[in-house]
């Protein structure tokens, strides 16, 4: 037997299970929910949608009040309600069901001894009920909850788990929970988190957002263990200053140092006028280091603004308080390896066809401590720009023609070299002929200088020239083909090109031994450079050329256009003598130059490569070589091998790995060795396992900080998914940049 009723009221229900679910962490700023549905479709019902009643057995009034027995459901647009007995109360639209209450909404699952609620007022009960989220395929159970209003509900001893099954690995339980849908806010009180029934932390209050967003409070502990400072404890607090701007402070404590205070803070935005805006701060103090008895401190800011469509500012502010404190407080291998602190502000202002960029640079360079004994690891500081004004104008195809034109003006400041200011003016135009299947571009160029000296203050000599003037031009003619033939590669279907090149360039010498050294250095040689008018990288010398670069480049490419290979080869030959040098010393009286050769591309499903060796002729040996294998037969199984070399400078090699021990387990490694020092300048070694609804990492991580130190950091993490992660250390950050391809057994779960 069914009825069909017209709708006389709008339904609402406050849904406190769906609710539950932003429970599911400790205070935080981010809310956990699977990859790919942290924004479900708007869950909204039909206000005017009609009730189905169907039971077997149904009495009372139609226009009053129905008494429902025996297979009751009750469906109402995305509702639907079935219990062994039931009755509704259509003038005052009110649900009462009882025995086997099960109710499906949206995809949650619910389950209830007792249910009642008035669908006008929002005012109702659940007793004993089960809940089962689609969202994030949370689960859980409760004694009673309580529906104080459309808005309100309070949850009495309720439990949420991610875990499939009656007896979750790990589960919240809390002894109260408030939710008020109207302000976004669920507050709980005793709440403990359970690991295999056994209680790992808790807190006597805590406070959340229902919808995921973020709110202030205080963040998981985090411990942490490193040879450096011994162990250490974080307790971070988060302040959600509004939408677009927050806050963590973070007191940490380091046993051998002493209490640390750290800070970041970020904000991004847009002005009234819809200017973009964005930046972060970054701050650490210890006052009073036990181990150095002095006090230490660290400094990054950044900040971009647009002021109007065309003009923008910026900062970068990097400091610290002394040469040791990237190895005695960094994290990872490159924090520790930075040697020079950028401090620049800048402003640029861009037209239709120009740009104009104004900054001031300013450098603090931290010595490896070892540089006192050994001097080859001696930072040179870099020269401060006060300030350094760059103009670039640039039209295409004007008749044919491209021509730019790029202009700089500096004051070079150093406070034991030389200083002086620098003008340069560097005009260009091309032509370029293009076909089908060839290109042939002729270019011409002029690189104008002048230098304004000071005495150098090392050697203060009033004879040495205080004025420098330079012109230098230069002629270039780049050409390419492109042969095309359809053609199989490891068995797929592609199509080869054949791409030979000839660029040729001549610059007539110039004498430039009078001329400081501010900012140049030679380019290392390799397909980048090779297509390049000057070999030197910055403008104090203009390379003297009468040369030729032959290279020819293969692409094997796919039907979609992505390219699965890549070879190259190449070569440059001198027709003169390379007399323009940094050290007037040097000679370079060579007819042709190393030859490169490189390779790259994913060759297969699972193997990708990607190698360059420059090598010389002459004297039959390699120069430089850099070889990288990876293969990755699947989801987080990756291994990596990789060889680099620079005569007379480095042998390297390095190897990495994530790999599946047995279903559930997962080894983690990376060994990165010098061969020619004979030492390990990175290694990493760690375990992980993953159990569906929470993982386990544990492993520990060796690297060089300075030539003769080393630091060792120790983590293990326990992540429940949906609700936070527990132990030492970030060992995800530290995976994810050692081993390349790594990826998290909980990939649908995000922090």
């Amino acid at each position: 037997m069914s009825w069909f009723l017209a709708p006389q009221h709008k339904q609402r229900w406050a849904y406190a299970l769906t609710a539950l679910a932003a429970a599911s962490a400790l205070p935080s700023h981010a809310q956990t929910v699977p990859a790919g549905q942290q924004k479900p479709g708007p869950r909204v019902e039909d206000p005017n949608a009609p009730v189905t009643i169907q039971a077997e057995e149904i009495s009372g009034r139609p226009e009053r009040e129905l008494i429902l027995k025996r297979d009751v459901e009750i469906v109402r647009d995305k509702m639907r309600v079935t219990a062994d007995a039931a009755c509704y109360r259509n003038v005052e639209a009110e649900i009462e069901a009882n025995n086997n209450v099960r109710i499906w909404r949206f995809g949650d699952y619910y389950t209830a001894d007792e249910f009642k609620l008035n669908t006008e007022t929002g005012v109702g009960y659940m007793l004993r009920p089960t809940y089962k989220l689609e969202l994030n395929n949370a689960q859980g159970k409760a004694q009673r909850i309580d529906f104080l209003n459309q808005e309100e509900a309070v949850v009495v001893d309720g439990t949420y788990s991610t875990c499939e099954g009656p007896n979750p690995d790990w589960y919240l339980r809390s002894s109260t929970l408030n939710l008020d849908t109207a302000r976004d806010l669920g507050t709980a009180g005793g709440t403990i988190v359970y690991f295999k029934d056994v209680p790992i932390i808790g807190t006597p209050a805590l406070s959340f957002s229902l919808s995921g967003a973020r709110r202030s409070g205080w963040l998981p502990p985090v411990p942490g263990f490193s040879s450096r400072g011994a162990a250490e404890l974080t307790v971070p607090y988060y302040f959600n200053i509004a939408p677009n701007r927050d806050l963590t402070l973070y007191p940490r404590y380091i046993s051998r140092r002493g209490l640390q205070l750290g800070a970041v803070g970020r904000y991004i935005g847009e002005t009234d006028a819809g200017n973009y805006y964005e930046g972060r701060t970054f701050i650490e103090y210890l006052p009073h280091d036990r181990k150095t008895d002095s006090d230490r401190w660290q400094v990054t800011s950044t900040h971009s603004q647009a002021l109007t469509r065309e003009w923008s500012y910026g900062w970068n502010v990097r400091a610290a308080s002394d040469d040791n404190y990237p190895n005695d407080f960094s994290k990872t291998v490159a924090s520790s390896a930075e040697r020079q602190l950028l401090r620049e502000l800048r402003s640029d202002y861009r037209g239709e066809f120009w740009s104009l960029t104004a900054r001031v640079q300013k450098y603090q360079v931290l010595q490896d401590p070892d540089s006192v004994t050994d001097p080859s690891l001696f930072v040179t500081r870099p020269y401060d720009r006060l300030p350094a004004i760059n103009f670039h104008a640039a039209r295409y195809d004007v008749g044919g023609f491209d021509w730019q034109v790029d202009s700089e003006l500096t004051r070079f400041w150093h406070p034991d070299l030389i200083r002086g200011n620098r003008l340069v003016v560097q005009p260009q135009v091309s032509y370029p002929i293009i076909g089908p299947s060839f290109f042939i571009t002729p270019k011409l160029m002029m690189n104008a200088s002048a230098y304004q000296l000071e005495d150098d203050p090392a050697t203060p000599n009033e004879d040495d020239p205080k004025s420098l003037r330079r012109a230098v031009p230069t002629f270039s003619l780049d050409s390419g083909l492109e042969f095309e033939r359809e053609t199989r590669l490891f068995g797929r279907s592609v199509t080869q090109t054949l791409e030979p090149r000839l660029f040729y360039v001549y610059t007539p010498y110039r004498d430039q031994t009078a001329f400081p050294n501010f900012d140049t250095a030679e380019s290392t040689f390799n397909f980048s450079q090779i297509f390049n008018e000057n070999r030197f990288v910055g403008s104090d010398r203009i390379s003297d050329a009468n040369q030729l670069t032959a290279a020819v480049v293969s692409r094997f490419l796919e039907p979609s256009g992505a390219e699965r290979l890549r070879l190259a080869f190449g070569q440059r030959f001198y027709f003169n003598d390379q007399r323009v040098q940094l050290d007037p010393n040097v000679k370079r009286n060579i007819s042709r130059s190393d030859y490169l050769l490189a390779a790259s591309g994913r060759i297969s499903d699972t193997w990708a490569v990607d190698s360059a060796v420059q090598y010389n002729p002459g004297d039959s040996r390699i120069i430089s070589s850099n070889f990288n294998v990876q293969f990755q037969p699947g989801p987080k199984k990756v291994f990596n091998a990789g060889y680099r070399y620079l005569r007379d400078s480095f042998r390297n090699a390095d190897f990495s790995t994530q790999w599946p021990l047995s279903q559930k387990w997962f080894g983690v490694s990376r060994l990165s060795y010098s061969l020619q020092d004979h030492r390990v300048l990175e290694s990493l070694i760690g375990l992980e396992y993953n159990c569906d609804c929470w993982v386990f990492r544990m492993g520990a991580q060796r690297f060089v900080t300075t030539a003769n130190k080393t630091s060792t950091q120790v983590f293990f993490q326990l992540e429940l998914n949906g609700l936070s992660k527990f132990g030492i250390g970030n060992p995800l950050e530290v995976l994810k940049n050692s081993i390349p391809g790594y990826q998290r057994l909980n990939e649908g779960y995000r922090r």
